[in-house]
């Protein structure tokens, strides 16, 4: 049986992480932008500087958002909801989309990447299944203090 709540909880921080290097990446492109001074089929410099900082932070955000959806599943051990779902939908078409994009741009490592982190969101998606449905066998590690036994069983006289 897998445990849900490490997977939610890995996969948020590699969410977070990756958040921090989008970012981070776009801050270079904006300097080499910035270095570089040339137009792109007639397009102000400033503009394209300006564009990589925003896509950059649009994209860190909307990384930061998955994984705190992420975050709160694996802290509170319940499913997102639906907007939950369709956000981390969203997040693992996008990774496979961009791995196969940077298959051919940067070559097998970032495509391994790309899939290790679509592939965290996705079975973070099935193990908790959908939001109103009863959960499998949970392992769940908080203590059994009811008195009358796991699940409402009465206990039997030996």
């Amino acid at each position: 049986m897998v445990n849900r709540r490490p997977i939610a909880l890995t996969a948020a921080v590699v969410l977070f992480a990756q958040a921090v290097g989008v970012v981070l990446l776009h801050g270079v492109l904006a300097a080499i932008l910035s270095n570089q001074r040339m137009s792109l089929a007639g397009l102000d410099p400033d503009v394209m500087i300006t564009g990589t900082w925003v896509m950059g932070g649009v994209f860190g955000a909307y990384l930061v958002l998955c994984g705190a959806v992420l975050l709160r599943a694996g802290v509170r051990r319940s499913a997102p909801g639906r907007w939950g779902r369709v956000l981390l939908i969203t997040c693992a078409v996008t990774h496979a989309v961009l791995g196969a994009v940077l298959v051919g741009l940067s070559g097998w490592v970032a495509f391994t990447w790309m899939m290790v982190v679509m592939g965290l969101v996705v079975l973070s998606l099935i193990a908790y299944g959908a939001p109103g449905a009863p959960a499998a066998a949970d392992t769940d590690d908080r203590p059994d203090d009811r008195p009358d036994g796991p699940a409402g069983e009465v206990p039997q006289p030996a």
